[in-house]
């Protein structure tokens, strides 16, 4: 419904009328550029630091785990994204919030009267929002930058489980080598006995063979070793966001002592401080507060418009005015189709929070189980097996060259020393990603991510 009225004012009127009309244009309140810039989550690390304001280690010294997580967080492209979306988040919440700008402009009309009845005005008007909905606006978007803050969180764990793994894959691989060569070094030692003993015609052309195959197996082992450690450094500098990262030795124990945790006690921590639960918390309240944003959308905004004319020749040229005054009416189009929408995932995200309770739950089961196992059999190789099959190859290394163990005997021991070691690290290896993991509340994958996916529940 419109409703638009002319008069002839006075001089005490067209004052009313261009105060009126001033207010209509300062309605809106100015925002700075100072006021829209989003607090970084994120510092920049100044050269020689770490994101914390730690100094790196110097590289001769070697690197240890502290050193490469604090160059992650720093370098990792992964976490920068997820800055820069948490910041836009930002952004996009004041928007929302901001009221329609007045609008100013000039009015003509009877311009085609050859001056009889022309009249020159200025045109001004302004959207009234009603309902809350600015208000509204605001909550349903802070619930939206709670989401991606928690996204943030989300790939900062990423990031440190994706730099332990690598680490402890490095570390483990630089054992492979040491073994590899410390095998070699056996046989070749072994191959000279054998050649001996074969010279004084004490053992056959059979035994020399093998302990030459023997040799080259610990030669191959040694280049695969090499090459899994190449593999694992080019995992480790891409994580850590410097693929440039040169090979150096890295300081760590990858077979000290595991961390005690129950399966009970990891559930409850990845239950209470998963950044994947804070979410979905967060997308539950951003629902409930879109659900009364659509509930107000019916109710109708004003719009005010004002109009001074400064020359009106149909009256004698005097100034007059008018004022028009407008709102829609909520008659076919009652926002009903969006609130079905928004009841429905007000709706999903009530079942998102049970479904992830679950997942969770239901992803903790075999990362635990790996943990168990590996850490079972890791100390069972520390404390038992491995000073056993040392010293049993001893031993047996001194019978054979005494005469009293033919060579299959002296093999067999050789080849359960560098099995049981082989089973050890990869024990190792399993125990510490699953630590990871764990401690990582089973987040992991930081540069798998596509631009713009979210990161939660991935």
């Amino acid at each position: 419904m419109k409703t638009f009225s002319t008069f002839a004012p006075g001089p005490q009127d067209l004052r009313l009328i261009a105060v009126a009309m001033i207010m209509a244009l300062l309605i809106s309140r100015l925002v700075t550029a100072q006021d829209l810039l989003p607090t970084p989550l994120v510092n920049p690390a100044a050269p020689g630091e770490t994101i914390e304001g730690t100094p790196v280690a110097a590289a001769s010294a070697g690197l240890a785990l502290a050193d490469l997580e604090a160059q992650a967080l720093g370098s990792n492209p992964a976490l920068a994204r997820a800055q820069a979306l948490v910041s836009a988040a930002r952004g996009n919440c004041v928007q929302v919030g901001l009221r329609p700008n007045p609008n100013v402009g000039y009015e003509g009309q009877q311009l085609g009267s050859g001056g009889l009845a022309e009249q020159h005005g200025v045109l001004f008007g302004q959207e009234i929002v009603t309902g809350g909905k600015l208000r509204l606006n605001r909550g349903v978007a802070a619930q939206q930058v709670s989401i991606a803050e928690q996204e943030f969180a989300a790939m900062r764990l990423r990031i440190l489980t994706d730099v332990r793994i690598a680490f402890y894959r490095v570390l483990v691989a630089q054992r492979q080598i040491i073994l590899a060569e410390e095998l070699i070094s056996l046989s070749q030692e072994v191959s000279k006995s054998v050649d001996t003993l074969h010279r004084a015609k004490e053992v056959g052309r059979v035994d020399v063979l093998q302990a030459n195959l023997e040799r080259q197996q610990a030669e191959i082992l040694s280049q695969t070793s090499r090459q899994r450690l190449d593999a694992a450094w080019r995992e480790l500098a891409a994580v850590v966001g410097n693929p440039a990262l040169s090979i150096q030795p890295l300081i760590g124990d990858p077979g000290a002592e595991a961390l005690d945790v129950s399966y009970d006690e990891a559930l409850q921590r990845l239950q209470s401080q998963s950044p994947e639960s804070a979410a979905a918390a967060a997308e539950l309240g951003r629902a409930r507060m879109a659900l009364q944003r659509e509930r107000v959308e019916p109710i109708p905004n004003v719009t005010f418009q004002g109009l001074v004319n400064w020359q009106d020749n149909g009256i004698g040229g005097k100034p007059d005015g008018g004022v028009l005054l407008s709102v829609p009416i909520p008659v076919f189009n009652r926002n009903q189709g969006a609130i079905m929408r928004a009841e429905r995932e007000l709706a999903a995200a009530r079942q998102a929070i049970s479904q992830l309770e679950l997942s969770l739950q239901q992803r903790l089961a075999p990362v635990y189980e790996n943990y168990a196992n590996a850490r079972q059999q890791a100390a069972q190789y520390r404390e038992s097996i491995l000073p056993q099959a040392e010293e049993s190859l001893k031993l047996t290394r001194e019978m054979y060259q005494a005469g009293e163990m033919n060579y299959t005997g002296l093999l067999t021991a050789q080849r359960t020393f560098a099995y049981a070691n082989r089973d050890y690290l990869e024990a190792v290896l399993r125990l510490r990603t699953a630590e990871a993991e764990i401690e990582g509340l089973l987040l992991s994958g930081s540069l798998a991510q596509s631009p713009g996916a979210s990161t939660i529940g991935r």
